[in-house]
């Protein structure tokens, strides 16, 4: 995987308020780097000459439209976008429940898309897009009954539809960003659990690097490794 020539890049990242999200913007303003981020309350509890948060609510599209404009006022365009923002509402089940995925898709799907599609008028040119999804939405894997059998349906069938618009937005932008699709691993946040193997600061660097580099557009990745859809 080539790595690209580093320089202060504007890197804007969904969710900083805790988690991975957190990690990942104190990481990339660590080397110096201009973060513009987002969090549902508009505020967090760090702070940087070179960080700007704006108020996000992922489920709503008047939402999303403000916090793009209010970006654009920033006059600063793009390098690299990272979509983290997500939801775990069914850990307990292992049936579908019709209000937890519409809930789910609201967020790791539809809210995703519909800021991703707003935020792409602010990508610089040979951008690097990023979308956290994860290895339970790789039909590949789940099938090998890797991934906890049969629990937590409606956050698989979110990721797995994510990993679908991941794979159709890279033709589309092909030339113009690189598009990839992230497993942070299993992480110790309130999603992931105090069990979990990785901290947000590990996960943070793997994405941290893979964010730098130059991979080929179109494919789902956890640190250099590349995963199946």
């Amino acid at each position: 995987m080539e790595e690209r020539s580093h320089k202060t890049k504007t890197i804007l990242i969904t969710g900083i308020g805790k988690g991975i999200g957190k990690a990942l913007a104190q990481k990339f303003l660590a080397e110096g780097n201009r973060v513009i981020g987002t969090a549902l309350t508009g505020a967090v509890d760090f702070s940087d000459p070179n960080l700007s948060v704006f108020h996000l609510d992922i489920r709503s599209e008047e939402s999303i439209e403000k916090c793009v404009a209010d970006i654009k006022n920033t006059g600063h365009t793009i390098d690299i976008l990272i979509n983290n923002i997500g939801v775990l509402l069914d850990e307990d089940e292992t049936v579908v429940v019709m209000d937890k995925l519409r809930g789910t898709l609201e967020v790791n799907l539809i809210g995703t898309i519909g800021f991703t599609e707003k935020a792409i008028s602010l990508l610089s040119e040979g951008a690097h897009l990023l979308t956290i999804t994860s290895s339970a939405g790789s039909i590949t894997q789940v099938a090998t009954e890797s991934h906890f059998p049969g629990h937590y349906p409606a956050y698989k069938i979110s990721k797995a539809a994510l990993n679908m618009y991941v794979k159709t937005l890279s033709e589309r932008l092909k030339g113009k960003a690189i598009v990839s699709a992230v497993h942070p691993g299993w992480v110790k946040t309130d999603m992931g659990g105090q069990e979990a193997d990785v901290t947000p600061e590990d996960a943070a660097d793997g994405i941290y690097t893979l964010a730098l580099s130059q991979p080929e557009t179109g494919h789902f990745w956890f640190r250099d490794k590349e995963l199946p859809w």
